[in-house]
């Protein structure tokens, strides 16, 4: 048995993040996961009359199997104490449609008009000053005058609710990457938010996903929220890594598979022998982006890479696994073997819109982005460094390296990378989302084309209605930087 401490994050739409509820659960793994043991706070609800008791509790099963979203869900919502000891929660419990769940929060990370709907509620004090956290990192520093009352209102309502977790200045960083490396998020954890990249954490296997400024004021208010259970598409990625493909080239091969609706509303788990391998920070980045395919969440299991990654980011002890059952049943599975693979690259202006990099030769660029919270962490700033170094980036073309939090920069200067930036001709900025959302430090003009690790490309998303992003991991960013045109690391 392990313990969980449950965390739920509710995330600020405009980067203020907001609420993190602490339950307890203890998960009894056998073939088969199952959940034998009380929750505390948590409550069951079933649409349509449906009642809930000892003697009902054959409506919940399924299929002989779990999958890693229904695992989570089900630990941390179903008050499986009052259930018989030999009932496993099997299959996607979504198959029936009806079921919610309603459980107590841990954390909320709240939007800029998160207040005003609070206010609105006529609430008057948070659930719990400790389990609200949040994070200005959309306009650090502020841009201009409204950027800069919207983040002295968020700092007014930090002082008089004597919220703990206030992330603004020198300790600032890009939510995303921020919580996680502060441990602040883990495995086992449930994470709603009102920013739509929530789902990162699911890389670390959380079961994290993004709500609307009332649920998440209601959530701050109350601490509680709902879910409904969504149904789950594995996907398995399997072959032989390519040298340059990293986890954004593996995300961007699945949305251009199943399109940017192919998930909405479900869990994508992944598997298979390459993720097995993946490094942690490729995992957050894939997870990242599962909402640009619809996705509710974006899961990996836990194993040892999540338990080394949490040991060094604020989460000591963590001892738990937890993955799918084999032969879990899932509403689709979809195959990808990346054997022979070259990096891809996201053109306009959607996220499907996928091709290699190597049909796009002679596209030039006037801007170049690595950084975001997609892409913004040590292992991304290192491929971009090692791309770089010795090059110059090419004439007219303006990259712009944001480390997403001040312990990535920190590093960056300590393993000399910094340097490297510098004497390719980079601008450096500081730990913010920047150019990513069309905010400031990188916005593109009339008819300007940019290559950038963010998340999204729609038309305007980083500027003028006429300019373009295509969607690269940090090496083909690089590449492209130096090339002065869309271009992958062997191109040079």
């Amino acid at each position: 048995m392990a313990a969980l401490n449950t965390l739920l994050l509710l995330l600020a739409a405009l980067a203020i993040p907001g609420l993190i509820n602490r339950t307890r659960a203890l998960l009894a793994g056998r073939k088969g996961i199952r959940f034998a043991q009380h929750l505390y706070d948590v409550r069951l609800l079933l649409r349509k009359g449906a009642v809930y008791s000892p003697t009902t509790t054959a409506v919940f099963r399924a299929a002989p199997s779990v999958t890693l979203g229904t695992a989570l869900v089900a630990a941390l919502f179903v008050p499986v104490g009052d259930l018989p000891s030999a009932l496993s929660f099997e299959g996607d419990l979504i198959a029936f449609a009806y079921l919610l769940a309603l459980g107590r929060v841990a954390l909320i990370l709240a939007a800029m008009d998160t207040g005003s709907s609070f206010e609105g509620m006529g609430a008057s004090r948070v659930f719990d000053k400790d389990k609200i956290a949040l994070v200005m990192d959309h306009f650090t520093p502020q841009k201009d005058i409204a950027s800069a009352n919207q983040v002295m209102i968020s700092r007014q309502f930090a002082q008089e609710q004597g919220i703990t977790h206030y992330y603004e200045g020198g300790d600032c960083g890009v939510e995303h990457t921020l919580l996680p490396e502060r441990g602040l998020v883990g495995p086992g954890d449930v994470v709603i938010g009102a920013d739509s990249h929530t789902c990162t954490y699911g890389g670390i296997g959380a079961f994290a996903t993004g709500m609307g400024s009332t649920d998440i004021a209601a959530g701050m208010a109350l601490g509680e929220t709902w879910i409904k259970v969504p149904p789950t598409i594995r996907v398995n990625i399997n072959g032989q890594m390519p040298k340059w493909l990293r986890g954004k080239d593996l995300m961007l091969l699945l949305i251009k598979t199943i399109g940017v609706d192919g998930a909405l509303y479900k869990a994508l788990e992944f598997g298979g022998s390459v993720i097995d391998a993946l490094p942690v920070e490729g995992r957050l980045t894939m997870a990242n982006m599962a909402i640009e395919a619809g996705g509710k969440v974006g899961l990996f299991a836990v194993d040892e890479l999540t338990r080394q990654y949490c040991a060094e980011h604020g989460r000591p002890g963590v001892t738990m696994s937890l993955a799918a059952d084999e032969g879990a049943v899932y509403e689709r599975v979809v195959d990808i073997d990346v054997t022979g693979q070259e990096p891809v690259v996201a053109c306009p202006h959607l996220p499907s819109n996928v091709k290699n990099v190597s049909e796009l030769k002679d596209l030039s660029v006037q801007q170049v982005v690595v950084g975001s919270c997609t892409n913004g962490r040590i292992s991304d700033m290192r491929d971009a460094a090692e791309i770089l170094r010795g090059r110059k980036v090419a004439k007219g073309v303006r990259c712009i390296i944001l480390p997403s939090t001040p312990a990535v920069w920190k590093q960056c200067l300590k393993e000399g990378l910094m340097e490297v930036f510098m004497d390719a001709g980079c601008i450096v900025g500081p730990c913010t989302c920047g150019p990513c959302l069309g905010g400031h430090m990188g916005i593109l003009g009339d008819g300007e084309r940019a290559v950038a690790t963010t998340n999204r490309n729609f038309r305007g998303r980083m500027g003028s209605l006429d300019s373009e992003v295509y969607l690269s991991s940090p090496v083909v960013a690089a590449a492209s930087a130096v090339a002065g045109c869309i271009a992958g690391p062997d191109q040079l």
